[in-house]
């Protein structure tokens, strides 16, 4: 028996240790996210995603929660998705400012300021480098490969929906609020009714969703902001949003009139993404600093590139006519447009983390998080699925990366690989 029950002990001991990756303790999970980390730690992860990561914001944000959610669990679940929906309701680039969030948590102001750069970099040097002339990829190899790219998107997004909505619309009335939203989404016109459906999705979360199974002991995400830190990074940005124009209107030089109209284009947009476009158009095309087609080709490039789409001010700031242009206008016009979405976020992080674990907060906040569920679900069909999927073969190809990344657990630059031989192969069949 004593034989018998080192045996049995032997081979529990092996099976644990084969199983060691799969079995993470909790106690293993706090310590990994109370742990701080580098910036240079930090911009190294985000370098990768910068340059894997395609499909638009709301793909970043499937992204980020594979990364730093489901792998490397420096958040969870419930805060994810809480920082998503905060950043959903600000001005600016969201998926940017979700990512400069969990650098900020991880490594301080300049961890934050390695996410950015790292997530920011690729995509902003290639659309620089096609703004001096690099060629835009073209044959049937150049085609397939981008529709390749747009393919994967729809299994990130695809995959952000089902994971996110297994754990934030487990019950009718948060799945309800989901679908909903999805709806308004989708029927709607106005660009402002994704604002309009996160702001009834908390109205009604804080109607529906009061109940014993939101507890007041979610985890305690420590933000190194200061409540007077995030009161000047406030007034600092209204100060630039009001005082900027009226230098550019009083014989300011040229760098003031780019920076001027970067930073209301970022400081104006809610959404961000394709939302900047109209106000870029104005601010270059209409007043004559950029020529429309110009101005075309580079929109139609930056969405070959990884990245964030915000990313195209590095492009317009380096084909300006006016001077300052080149590099310099291409600095001027990323600091410009990504500034004031950072500005606003600052200043509100340091209230958000006693806001959420208010009672009627996160009635709010469970609101809210199921209609960013519906906001994923609505993107997912439109412009996502509708611009990507054009044949069974699409279809067959977004499956396939479904599969690796919700069941294979595959690394997504594996899906990234897979799709774009798949949309190579499946351009060369037409």
């Amino acid at each position: 028996m004593v034989i018998s029950a080192r045996c049995e002990k032997s081979r529990i001991g092996r099976e644990n240790k084969g199983n060691a990756r799969m079995v993470i303790m909790p106690h293993d999970i706090e310590r990994e996210r109370q742990r701080t980390g580098s910036p240079r730690e930090v911009f190294q992860i985000f370098l990768r995603l910068g340059v894997t990561c395609f499909g638009g914001p709301i793909a970043h944000i499937g992204y980020f929660r594979d990364e730093f959610v489901i792998r490397r669990r420096w958040l969870d679940e419930h805060a994810y998705a809480d920082l998503v929906g905060l950043c959903q309701f600000l001005p600016g680039p969201a998926s940017s400012q979700v990512g400069f969030s969990i650098g900020l948590m991880r490594a301080g102001y300049a961890g934050g300021l390695a996410a950015w750069a790292g997530f920011t970099l690729p995509s902003a040097i290639l659309l620089v480098l096609f703004a001096y002339g690099a060629k835009a990829v073209t044959g049937p190899n150049g085609a397939g490969l981008l529709h390749g790219l747009k393919l994967v998107a729809v299994a990130i997004v695809a995959q952000a929906v089902w994971g996110m909505a297994r754990t934030l619309c487990p019950d009718r009335a948060r799945a309800s609020i989901a679908v909903t939203v999805a709806l308004i989404v989708l029927f709607a016109t106005s660009p402002f009714a994704q604002i309009a459906a996160i702001v009834s999705g908390g109205i009604a979360g804080l109607w529906l969703c009061r109940s014993p199974q939101i507890s007041a002991d979610e985890e305690h995400i420590s933000v190194p902001v200061s409540h007077r830190a995030g009161l000047f990074a406030l007034t600092l940005f209204l100060a630039l949003l009001v005082g900027l124009p009226i230098l550019a209107r009083h014989g300011a030089s040229e760098n003031v009139f780019l920076f001027d109209a970067f930073y209301r284009a970022g400081a104006l947009v809610f959404g961000g993404g394709h939302v900047v476009l109209p106000l870029l158009y104005e601010a270059f095309v209409t007043s004559g600093r950029v020529s429309e087609d110009a101005f075309l080709a580079g929109y139609g490039a930056a969405q070959a590139v990884p990245g964030p789409l915000f990313t195209f001010a590095a492009y317009l700031g380096a084909i300006v006519k006016q001077s300052p242009h080149g590099i310099l206008g291409a600095v001027l016009g990323l600091f410009g447009i990504f500034l004031p979405g950072f500005l606003v976020l600052i200043g509100v992080l340091p209230y958000w983390d006693s806001f959420r674990r208010r009672p009627e907060a996160q009635a709010i906040m469970a609101g809210v998080n199921a209609a960013v569920v519906g906001l994923l679900g609505a993107a997912l069909y439109a412009p996502i699925w509708t611009n990507s999927i054009k044949s069974v073969r699409d279809f067959g190809i977004v499956l396939v990366g479904f599969v690796l990344l919700t069941v294979w657990r595959a690394p997504p630059l594996v899906v990234v690989a897979i799709s774009a031989l798949g949309g190579i192969v499946i351009e060369r069949m037409a």
